[in-house]
């Protein structure tokens, strides 16, 4: 099944490179190099579609990307030490006249997909896809349109009609220190907060999730995909 894709302007999707006829230029960014080498492999036997520089890191995505100026970005989530890719999504898309943001990762949590969107992305892809819905996805997103895998696409239409509970970004940490199973004290330590905050927000979670234990919050946690 190929990558859903929004609607767009009648005629603007060409299906092979930009609107104007000429090849999609792409700036990978993945910290595995393996990987960039196997994705500048497959996306050179794609028509229309040029990989014009690679960038292993968020910081180097976003300086390559301002200064080569591609089509699109194929950003990976995960990018070790540094900004992550949801922060190097929201750098470039901040950029005057910057590139489109096509996420390309193996995560596909609703904390990743929610934020990906937040920050810019233009479309979100798992790597599990079969290579003609990546190029078409890529060539979708040249164009400003969204194009979206078509399990994140369910997910995103379930968020829409049964909307999550909203965490703040310091009560998903706690969520995800409490899914490790840290007492309060461990938790205070690792994020560098007092016990007495850890507990209002556990307060706060508790009301949230409608539930009023630890192994409860990390069941409704995991159950509704709120973990990053």
């Amino acid at each position: 099944m190929s990558p859903t894709p929004a609607a767009g302007p009648e005629g603007t999707h060409s299906g092979q490179g930009t609107p104007g006829g000429e090849p999609v230029r792409i700036l990978l960014c993945d910290d595995h190099a393996v990987v960039r080498a196997g994705l500048l492999a497959l996306l050179g036997s794609a028509p229309g579609i040029e990989v014009v520089g690679e960038a292993g890191n968020g910081e180097e995505a976003v300086a390559t990307a301002e200064k080569l100026r591609p089509d699109v970005v194929l950003m990976d989530l995960q990018l070790g030490a540094g900004i992550d890719g949801i922060e190097a999504t929201r750098r470039i898309a901040a950029m005057r006249d910057g590139p489109y943001v096509l996420v390309l990762t193996t995560y596909d949590t609703d904390a990743d997909i929610t934020r990906a969107i937040e920050a810019g992305a233009t479309g979100y892809l798992l790597k599990a896809e079969q290579p003609e819905e990546l190029f078409a996805a890529i060539r979708a997103a040249a164009q400003g349109r969204t194009a979206l895998s078509p399990p994140v696409a369910s997910r995103v239409m379930a968020q829409m009609r049964n909307p999550r509970p909203t965490l703040t970004e310091r009560e998903t940490d706690i969520l995800g220190q409490l899914s490790q199973g840290l007492g309060n004290r461990e938790i205070a330590r690792a994020l560098f907060i007092s016990e007495a905050t850890v507990k209002t927000h556990l307060g706060r979670i508790y009301d949230k999730l409608a539930v009023d234990t630890r192994a409860g919050a990390v069941a409704v946690a995991k159950e509704r995909r709120l973990l990053p």
